[in-house]
């Protein structure tokens, strides 16, 4: 399996001719009781070989792909952009590194490169300097790296074979904490700042050699904004920012980055609700089957958001029934976690298989060369105002039905319905913000205020349904006990959560009259 790793560096521009302090001195503290001490600099050649498309999309978008010989742990390196600085990193095992890019790394950038050829793109050589710093029990607490760097651009050859551009070259210093000891870290770089070292920027050494830059539209188009504009334009510009979210995210869900399923699956849901809402705006041999494979994709990334939720909110009712005196304390070997372990394991397969492949190809498509119908060429203005004028009634008329429904489990229907409808009138609201402006913004933000108070209510309705699974799945008199308590509490929470909704709703009807978006 390849290992996941979070790299916490300072990197600087140096000259040739710049003299390094002691790095010990520099490390050392007066709080430390034993002074910490260099080791011997020790001299390395590495040379790695970039890989990426040939129109530069992992580079372009702050991804790196690369194989390394020479140096410590050499092998294939797959880098990706946010969280701690430096980013995360995925690394091949030693020993099965050879020239053709592993098949595990060809499937977690799957969803940027679209399968296409992986081929050299950069070649850089590099001579390095390693620093150590050791505390009294021999821990490395500080590593310099001294690197005086020469690259070259890869160019494509018709036919086949390759050439080589011209050469780069630069010397970077790059001061890394092993235990990510920010306060150390943050220290020694600013001694090196005070001898006159700049600190780099984070272009990586590929960039330097493309010089690539942020990436453009693919079809170089200008976003539309005016009411003129044609309704499926609007619709188009926006599909594309949620397949470049699905994009970006499909990496991070892979590598179990925090909240990267449930934008994913907010992406994906947005693009469903968008075909659906202004679905005459296209040809519906193409928008039909299509809007059932976002399904089974938001389908898929729900029950792992699903579960993750549920687990953190078990976890967070068990917590807070522990100070209740009238809760025993939360049973031993409570395992919320294996539903989300399984449902992940099914994500993970699905990403990996053809049919979601074909699910990015076909978005991909229909943003390249929409569909349209005579209905969609038409001015957005009032083909937007129709379509949110659509969704709210739905959400009106399940309101409405929901106030009058006697039964407790057909009014808690209604009110998820309605959630459901709220929340596809805040995406259509959303969708027309650059055409109609402030007016669908509110809006939307009203809708939205009105999904979460829903959405409140259901948690609690899903939750008691949750620890009524696991009262019938103990043996354990006091763990039954127990989450009969919890689902009692949960009952006071729910008849809470749905007394603050009808406030919600009446706010969110006097800002839809009030912005006129009937």
């Amino acid at each position: 399996m390849p290992e996941v790793s979070r790299e916490v560096e300072v990197t600087f521009s140096a000259d040739d001719g710049d003299e390094l302090p002691s790095l010990a001195a520099l490390a050392g503290s007066p709080d430390d009781p034993v002074p910490l001490l260099s080791g011997e600099p020790e001299r390395q050649v590495l040379r790695t070989t970039y890989v990426d498309t040939a129109d530069l999309d992992l580079a372009r978008h702050g991804i790196t792909l690369r194989r390394r010989v020479g140096g410590e742990g050499g092998g294939w390196f797959l880098t990706v952009p946010g969280g701690a600085p430096g980013g995360s990193q995925v690394r091949r095992p030693p020993g099965r590194a050879g020239s053709a890019v592993p098949d595990e790394l060809q499937r977690l950038v799957r969803a940027r490169t679209g399968g296409r050829l992986l081929a050299p793109v950069a070649r850089v050589t590099t001579g390095r300097t390693v620093h150590r710093v050791f505390d009294a029990t021999d821990r490395v607490v500080l590593e310099l790296t001294d690197d005086r760097v020469s690259a070259r651009r890869i160019l494509p050859v018709e036919g086949s074979g390759e050439a080589a551009g011209a050469q780069v070259t630069w010397r970077e210093i790059a001061v890394v904490t092993p235990d990510a000891d920010d306060e150390r870290l943050t220290a020694v770089a600013g001694a090196l700042r005070e001898r006159g070292l700049t600190e780099g920027s984070r272009t990586s050494e590929l960039a330097r050699v493309l010089d690539v830059g942020t990436p453009a539209p693919r079809d170089g188009r200008r976003r539309p904004t005016g009411r003129k504009s044609s309704t499926s334009s609007v619709v188009v510009a926006y599909l594309a920012d949620q397949l470049e979210q699905i994009r970006s995210q499909d990496l991070l869900v892979r590598l179990g980055a925090p909240g990267s399923v449930h934008k994913t699956r907010v992406a994906t849901r947005r693009s469903r609700s968008a075909l659906a809402t202004f679905r005459a705006a296209f040809d519906p041999d193409v928008v039909t089957p299509l809007r059932a494979e976002l399904k089974w994709l938001a389908g898929v990334l729900g029950e792992v958001r699903d579960a993750e939720v549920m687990r953190a909110r078990v976890r967070d009712v068990l917590e807070a029934g522990s100070a209740d005196a009238t809760v025993p304390p939360a049973p031993a070997g409570v395992d919320v976690g294996s539903a989300h372990a399984v449902a992940r394991t099914a994500l993970l397969a699905a990403l990996d298989g053809e049919r979601y492949d074909r699910l990015l190809d076909a978005l991909e498509e229909l943003v390249d060369a929409p569909p349209t119908t005579e209905r969609g060429d038409r001015r957005a203005g009032k083909q937007l105002r129709r379509g949110i004028a659509h969704e709210y009634d739905h959400v009106r008329r399940l309101m409405k039905r929901s106030r009058a429904a006697v039964e407790p489990e057909r009014r808690g229907r209604l009110l998820h319905d309605a959630r459901k409808a709220a929340k596809r009138t805040r995406y259509a609201a959303e969708l027309a913000g650059d055409v109609l402006g402030a007016d669908a913004r509110a809006f939307a933000a009203a809708m939205e205020s009105l999904q979460e108070a829903l959405g409140e209510y259901q948690d609690t309705v899903v939750l008691r349904a949750h620890l009524r699974e696991l009262a019938a799945g103990t043996t354990d008199p006091a763990a039954a006990f127990t989450y009969g308590r919890l689902h009692a509490l949960e009952e006071v929470r729910a008849r809470e959560a749905e007394g603050r909704v009808p406030a919600v709703w009446a706010e969110a009807r006097r800002k839809r009259l009030r912005r006129r978006l009937r």
